[in-house]
Parts: C-alpha cells; sequence; structure tokens
C-alpha cells in the first residue's frame, strides 16, 4: 500500500519543462488554523452534531431497552434488540465504503442519517417487539453508512495536519452522552415512557444535516478522483455473508446446548472467509503496516469492551452495588478517552505516531488487568473507576492514531474502502469476542439475563460466582497483550521487503 502523500502524478508531456522538470502552477494556500477556525468550522460543529446524536443513541438504549421488551411482551426477544444492531452496522459500513470511493461521502451521510432516523421512528412507534428489533436494524446500517462516511470526510475536507484533531473530536463527542444519557434516558422513560427515547432523537437527529450538507457539498462532493467507479457486487455480496454469519454466531453462542453448534459452525463458515476477503491481505496474519493497524483496532475494542460490558454486572452482583451505582463505574471513561484523543492530536505527537501506539498498548492491558481485582473484598470498590479510566486513556491514544495512520496509508480513492475495513474489523472482533466470552461466562454458572431481571429489585442475586467473573477477565487480559504484539507491527515494510 502506497502512502497516500507521496504519490506523484506523472509528468505531461504538454507543460512546461523548467530546469529541474515540468513546471506546474503551485498549489493553493492551505487556510491556517485549526477544526474550529472559519473554513472548517461548519464541518466540524455538524460531524460533531452526528456523532453526538448516535452516542447518545447508544448510551440510551440500554437504559430504555428494559422497559421498552416489557411493555411489548417481547423479553425472549431482548438481546436481538442489540444484535440486530450490530449485524446490520456490518453490512452498512461495507456498503459505505465503497460508496464513498465511489461517489464521496455525502450520498452515504445523508442515506445513513434518514435510515437511522427510519429506525428510531419504527421502534418508537412498535407494536410488537419484532416491529422493535426491525427498526434497530434499520438503526444499523444507518450507524454503519455514517460512521465510516464521517471518517471518509475527515480525508477528503481536511488537510493532514488536522485530522488528528478531527477524529479527537470525534471522541469527545461520546463524553456528555456517556456521562449523562443514561441518567436522562431513565428520567424520560419514568416520566414520559420510553417510546420517548426513541422519538425524540428522531427529530434531533435530523438538525445535523441542515448545518453538514452545504459543507459536505462543498468539500467532499464527487469521487476522488472525478471517475465514478461502479459498485463491486461481490464485496456486497461478501458483506452480506458476514452480517448473516455475524448474527448466526450470537444466536447459536447465547444458550448452552449442542444443538446450538449448528448454527455456531454455519455462522464461522460465512464470516471467516468472507472477513477475510473484505479486509485488506494480511489481517488475520498481522502482516506490517496497513493490515496490521486494521487489526489492532479489533484487537483493543474487544479486550476494552469484554472489560467494560461485564463490569457492572460484576460490581452487582459480587460487591452489592446497586445498578445506578455500578454505571458510576464507567462515567470517567468517556473523559478519560477524550483526554487520550485529545493528546494524540497535539503538534507534539506527530512525529510518534508509532511510539504513542506501543503506549497506548500497554495503557490498555494495564487497564484491563487491574480492573478485576475489585474481585478481592480488601480492594475498594470504588477501584474500577481509577483502572477503567486508565484503559479509557489507553483507548483515546490508540484508537485516533490508528485512525490517522489509516488515513495517511490510504490514497484517496481507497480512503472509503480502507475506513470501512477499520470499522468492520472492530464490529467482527466485538462480535466474536462478546460471543465468546459470554459463552464461558454461562459455562461457569453465570447468567447475565438472570442478573439483568434483578436491575430493579432491591434484592441482588449473588448466584453468580467469581469464577466466571475471573475468566472473561483473564480472556480481556490475554487478547490486551496481543495487543501489544500488534502494535509493534504498524510501520509498512521497506519497499521490497
Amino acid at each position: 500500500m502506497r502512502h497516500a502523500e507521496a504519490a506523484q502524478p506523472d509528468a505531461d508531456p504538454d507543460e512546461p519543462a523548467g530546469p529541474v522538470g515540468p513546471i506546474r502552477p503551485s498549489p493553493p494556500a492551505e487556510p491556517a488554523g485549526g477544526v474550529l477556525s472559519a473554513p472548517y468550522r461548519a464541518m466540524t460543529l455538524g460531524c460533531v452534531a452526528t456523532v453526538l446524536l448516535i452516542a447518545f443513541e447508544a448510551m440510551a438504549v440500554g437504559t430504555a431497552m428494559p422497559a421498552a421488551a416489557d411493555a411489548l411482551d417481547g423479553v425472549s426477544l431482548y438481546a436481538f434488540a442489540f444484535s440486530a444492531f450490530f449485524t446490520t452496522s456490518l453490512l452498512g459500513m461495507s456498503a459505505s465504503g465503497q460508496w464513498c470511493d465511489r461517489s464521496g461521502p455525502m450520498a452515504p451521510v445523508v442515506t445513513g442519517i434518514a435510515a437511522f432516523a427510519g429506525g428510531l421512528l419504527l421502534s418508537g412507534v412498535a407494536q410488537a417487539m419484532w416491529v422493535f428489533v426491525v427498526g434497530r436494524a434499520f438503526q444499523g446500517v444507518g450507524g454503519g453508512l455514517v460512521i465510516v462516511a464521517l471518517y471518509v470526510t475527515v480525508r477528503r475536507a481536511y488537510p493532514e495536519r488536522l485530522r488528528p484533531a478531527a477524529l479527537a473530536a470525534f471522541s469527545a463527542a461520546w463524553v456528555v452522552p456517556s456521562m449523562v444519557g443514561p441518567v436522562i434516558a431513565g428520567t424520560i422513560t419514568e416520566h414520559f415512557g420510553w417510546r420517548w427515547v426513541f422519538l425524540g432523537i428522531t427529530v434531533l437527529v435530523v438538525l445535523p444535516l441542515l448545518v453538514l450538507l452545504p459543507e459536505l457539498r462543498r468539500s467532499a462532493s464527487g469521487p476522488p478522483d472525478g471517475v465514478a467507479r461502479p459498485m463491486d457486487r461481490r464485496l456486497l455480496r461478501l458483506a452480506v455473508a458476514v452480517a448473516v454469519g455475524a448474527g448466526l454466531l450470537q444466536y447459536g453462542g447465547q444458550e448452552l446446548r449442542w444443538i446450538s453448534l449448528l448454527p455456531v459452525l454455519v455462522g464461522l463458515a460465512l464470516l471467516a472467509p468472507s472477513a477475510a476477503r473484505l479486509l485488506p491481505a494480511g489481517t488475520f496474519r498481522l502482516r506490517r503496516g496497513l493490515p496490521s493497524v486494521i487489526a489492532l483496532r479489533g484487537v483493543i475494542s474487544a479486550a476494552y469492551l469484554a472489560t467494560q460490558t461485564f463490569l457492572p454486572l460484576l460490581l452487582v452482583t459480587q460487591r452489592g452495588l446497586s445498578y445506578t451505582q455500578a454505571g458510576l463505574s464507567l462515567a470517567a471513561s468517556g473523559a478519560s478517552w477524550a483526554v487520550g484523543s485529545w493528546a494524540q492530536s497535539r503538534p507534539w505527537a506527530e512525529p510518534h505516531r508509532f511510539a504513542l501506539v506501543r503506549a497506548g498498548t500497554v495503557v490498555i492491558v494495564l487497564g484491563v488487568g487491574t480492573t478485576p481485582l475489585v474481585l478481592l473484598d480488601a480492594v475498594p470498590v470504588w477501584l474500577p473507576v481509577l483502572t477503567l479510566g486508565v484503559g479509557a486513556f489507553g483507548m483515546g491514544l490508540v484508537v485516533s492514531t490508528v485512525g490517522v495512520l489509516v488515513l495517511r496509508f490510504s490514497t484517496p480513492k481507497e480512503a472509503g474502502g480502507n475506513v470501512a475495513s477499520l470499522q468492520l474489523c472492530d464490529a467482527l472482533a466485538n462480535v466474536v469476542m462478546l460471543t465468546t466470552v459470554g459463552s464461558l461466562f454461562a459455562a461457569l454458572g453465570g447468567d447475565a439475563t438472570a442478573a439483568s431481571a434483578h436491575a430493579t429489585e432491591s434484592s441482588v442475586d449473588t448466584a453468580v460466582g467469581p469464577g466466571a467473573f475471573l475468566a472473561v477477565s483473564l480472556a480481556a487480559f490475554a487478547v490486551a497483550l496481543l495487543s501489544v504484539l500488534v502494535g509493534g507491527r504498524l510501520r509498512e515494510p521497506p519497499a521490497g521487503g
């Protein structure tokens, strides 16, 4: 893969020749200032507002979901309301990458926001749980389309010196939703009903388009090289196979029965070869350069998400906290993540991208490895606030830096596909990791569904043994250690090497 900025156009024989080659007009001067300076302010605010609302939905839906499932008599489909979003987002990401490379990010952003809003509306007015799940599936497609298109927008609309800051702004947009989203959603659900959590965002999510569309049309419309390319139907079929395979994997992993092996095996048979063809060659083999950059995103996300997902349940069942108190252990993570992302966006960090990744992966290992110490009664119950915050700081450093490196390693016409691969690897790793640790947790006596049912009760079921949580923690720690190895393989090999 060539460095995007290293590619030089061939000399035009019709251009006048100078003493050292063709004489070309000087490129237009790059506007001065940061991402909030006048030339970039509207684009930045529009992108951040879009991410902010998607983030709020992600944080709020977990609070409103139990009420929705109960009202729609659909507790049996509770898990599918989450997995539907996750699996269809894989399809949206893959389609968005090709779409951006074909015609620019404007159409995927508009279509994605429309699908996201339509899904929110459908879930908000649903009278049956299966309709609610279909709405969540539309939200997943929309979210997948938008997130890839916004990364491509950063590649198209901002000079290289501002891309770290733009990606840091995306991370910062998750801070407020992560801290207040569940509280706001809980208040709305209690006083107005769960439907307004979805219907309220439906109205708001359209507003960023009023700011974003004119800027996208001006700075990032059309194909990157002026030549529209047809959609690759083979890649779209592979994306469908990945989404279906991921859904079967999650479905089969929910129950510990021999018959469940059938959907798991079919899911793996669909997912593994299709993902290998969708991701850059050598991703699974950790080949140096872009393949390892993309693989790293999946590895760190899997380790951190597994730790974060099971922590509230651990604090409730092992340390006797209420769900509200346990949720506070996650509140500092959003701010810590944003601080890490902000740190990598500073000008001093630019020459040290690879060193930042190595340092960040070590910090992630530290946070993931020390969080389960709270299983010990002698350890203060507030320890995870500190340890998970440390891990989140490392995630902020690495995730944003990985995004910068993917854009740096991509030519303009490759940016959409490579960003889609980055998001696809992230989502796939999360599906596989959560399915694995979820099955392991259940096999060792953990029952997340039963524990969730006790979330609103005054007495908490403590039947879940510490061994189940320890097994999950060890799996997350092993994957975090792998990230240190992968982080040392990001430099592109020498030419001819």
